[in-house]
């Protein structure tokens, strides 16, 4: 059965509720058309048809709807990285299970660069975006503590986790940079490089 448009009412004529999903589609409409800055939590409520209340419901701040479901796919990424063979050198399963972490179906191309613009390009989020990198380096650090035999806090799995990072961030500004460039492939680009050592210097 054919569900009602965001916003419709009931019979009792109570707003019904939107979705993560579309939330973000709606708010990610509005921050393209008036900027991060201009738009409101009461904006983006009002577009999706829903109270601010219920907006808060689903994101605590404006800034974490940019973000989308980060926290379980970030989840998944760590379940994936626990899971690598024990076989496969540790740079090599990471690169594996970072490009397999930010695969696309070609629906959502659009909406992931808007996000990803947002994220890497907005100063109002510069903050916030420093607390999701952490939370993604410590899922690395500790995939490579526990490959080493060491801890979370080593210098080694602290420095893999920011130059795999930054290889991911310099992935995504390239693929941001030229719409017809392949994301997965500049990201396995990028992590052979770190996991060969850069072997054009």
């Amino acid at each position: 059965m054919e569900r009602p448009p965001v916003g419709a009412r009931s019979k009792q004529g109570r707003p019904r509720s939107t979705t993560r999903s579309r939330l973000e589609q709606v708010a990610l409409g509005l921050f393209e058309a008036r900027g991060f800055d201009g738009t409101t939590v009461d904006d983006i409520a009002k577009a999706a048809g829903i109270s601010r209340r219920t907006f808060f419901r689903y994101y605590p701040s404006k800034n974490d709807v940019v973000w989308g479901d980060f926290e379980a796919r970030l989840a998944t990424m760590e379940a994936e990285l626990e899971s690598a063979d024990a076989a496969v050198p540790p740079l090599e399963a990471l690169a594996d299970v970072v490009v397999h972490f930010n695969a696309l179906p070609p629906e959502a191309v659009t909406a992931h660069r808007q996000r990803m613009s947002l994220i890497l390009h907005v100063p109002a989020l510069q903050a916030h975006s420093a607390l999701r990198y952490a939370e993604w380096r410590a899922v690395v650090a500790r995939f490579v503590a526990a490959r080493t035999g060491g801890r979370e806090a080593d210098p080694l799995p602290q420095l893999v986790g920011h130059v795999s990072l930054g290889a991911a961030v310099a992935s995504y500004e390239r693929w941001l940079a030229d719409p017809g460039l392949d994301l997965g492939g500049a990201m396995a680009d990028s992590f052979a490089q770190l996991r060969d050592g850069f072997p054009g210097l």
